[in-house]
């Protein structure tokens, strides 16, 4: 189960903004991007009356290894945690750890959850997570994600291998929907071969009857002649 449906039309007005009217002051809080998937940055973590005021379920903690004494969980007692170690460079892999993330998301929102993906400052590592999910599951461009984010979270600004990989990942979630696509359009043309070749066989059928018709005639007319 991923996010709930969301209409062609607020999708539109979601990619083209604007949000709401942002301050300084906003990057130190945590914004609602699709229903039930928040993104922000520690400060959000870190704060039980926030976390409580959102109705938060779940939390995503992305952060570098070095941070791990500060990025961490805080309440795990309260809060169901996942805890991603990842650099904050441009080197850094991100297609691969994806997956594990887009299932806490998923399972979270499943369970009628909310969960807050957040990162040291909530700038670059963790919203590139979430421009992915979003691509991902509304099935948009790579463009229309980040522009989707943005307008929710203006701050952000994934780096540049970050954004690489996004680009990248619009091919891949796209060649994964074909792929999985494809074996219901094999099972149809499979079925209309199976169609095909029984109308084949049944008029090699009709045909050979016609012969032996024939021949039977051709038969008794000669018998016929004998007498």
């Amino acid at each position: 189960m991923a996010v709930p449906a969301i209409s062609s039309e607020a999708l539109r007005e979601m990619i083209q903004g604007p949000g709401e009217e942002w301050t300084y002051e906003m990057r130190r809080q945590c914004q609602e991007i699709l229903p039930g998937l928040l993104l922000g940055p520690l400060q959000a973590s870190k704060s039980i009356d926030t976390l409580r005021e959102k109705k938060i379920t779940h939390i995503l903690c992305i952060r570098d290894a070095k941070e791990a004494f500060s990025v961490r969980p805080r309440f795990p007692d309260q809060f169901v945690y996942m805890v991603l170690d990842v650099e904050d460079n441009e080197e850094q892999n991100l297609i691969r750890i994806y997956p594990q993330a887009n299932q806490f998301i998923e399972q979270a929102i499943a369970q009628n959850g909310r969960v807050l993906v957040h990162c040291n400052g909530g700038i670059s590592l963790s919203p590139a997570f979430v421009v992915m999910y979003v691509m991902q599951h509304l099935r948009l461009s790579w463009e229309d994600a980040l522009h989707l984010v943005q307008n929710r979270r203006y701050c952000i600004s994934p780096n540049g291998g970050f954004l690489t990989q996004i680009k990248e990942y619009e091919s891949i979630y796209k060649a994964s929907l074909a792929i999985q696509a494809y074996p219901r359009l094999d099972q149809g043309a499979t079925a209309r071969r199976k169609r095909d070749d029984e109308e084949d066989e049944d008029e090699i059928q009709r045909i050979e009857d016609r012969k032996r018709a024939l021949v039977d005639d051709d038969d008794d007319d000669d018998q016929m002649m004998m007498d």
